[in-house]
């Protein structure tokens, strides 16, 4: 990406952040330094600063290997930062024990990655009910929403379908519906539409800004398909362990 398709700023901000709304999502000078066998540093994220406000879509871009997946590790806490924290709503994370955190990304952040990562032996409709369950969510209520997102994403006639059944765009879509299971603030999609062909691609970036604006959840989507980035309300670049703004001129 070219500094010719906007202004360059140092940190992932937007052009201006509404007086009195607090980000749903926030990295505060995020170091992440991993310690090789030799015992030599590694560093991948040297003060990364973020904030997506509430229903926002950013797009990070960047090589293989920059540290965009870390980055979303990271915001999702499904990994720890070396130095830095993360607040969601307002809250930080950083004193949080393992098991609160565990709680916290099952029902307030949604994932979904390149790969579906669906539970082989479950049918598309108990695959989507299983953050429910774990949150305590009665079984006739959380049937109740994974047939409603399924039918959000084009899938109520494959409800009893096991993963093995669907096609690899059917089995992304299932994976969305569970991102959403909870009724998340921000959902982390980490080249989503990277195992998939352009045109079932299309379709399920389609799928997810319909989503967006169906229930008001943020997007951060770390991405190579410019496509995708393109429809993002800011496009962030990861580039040497930073984030670098680019703004449409």
């Amino acid at each position: 990406m070219s500094d010719t398709h906007g202004v360059v700023a140092q940190e992932g901000e937007p052009r201006s952040h509404p007086a009195g709304i607090t980000p749903v999502l926030e990295g505060r000078a995020l170091r992440k330094v991993y310690i090789a066998g030799d015992g030599s540093e590694l560093t991948v994220l040297d003060g990364v600063e973020i904030r997506v406000a509430p229903g926002e879509a950013v797009a990070i871009v960047g090589a293989s290997g920059a540290g965009k997946s870390t980055l979303l590790h990271i915001l999702g806490a499904l990994d720890r930062p070396t130095a830095g924290e993360v607040l969601l709503g307002g809250h930080s994370l950083a004193t949080m024990s393992d098991r609160a955190l565990a709680a916290i990304r099952n029902e307030r952040i949604g994932f979904v990655f390149q790969f579906h990562h669906l539970l082989r032996e479950f049918t598309a409709e108990e695959n989507v009910m299983l953050p429910l369950l774990i949150s305590g969510v009665r079984r006739s209520e959380a049937a109740a929403r994974a047939r409603e997102l399924l039918g959000a994403v084009g899938l109520s006639r494959r409800l009893s379908h096991k993963p093995w059944q669907l096609s690899g765009g059917e089995q992304q879509r299932v994976a969305v519906a569970r991102a959403l299971a909870n009724r998340p603030s921000v959902v982390l999609a980490d080249e989503p539409s990277g195992n998939l062909d352009t045109h079932t691609g299309e379709q399920l970036h389609d799928l997810f800004f319909h989503l967006r604006a169906e229930y008001g959840v943020a997007l951060v989507l770390a991405t190579h398909n410019r496509e995708l980035a393109d429809r993002a309300d800011r496009i962030l670049q990861m580039k040497e362990g930073q984030l670098r703004s680019f703004y449409p001129v």
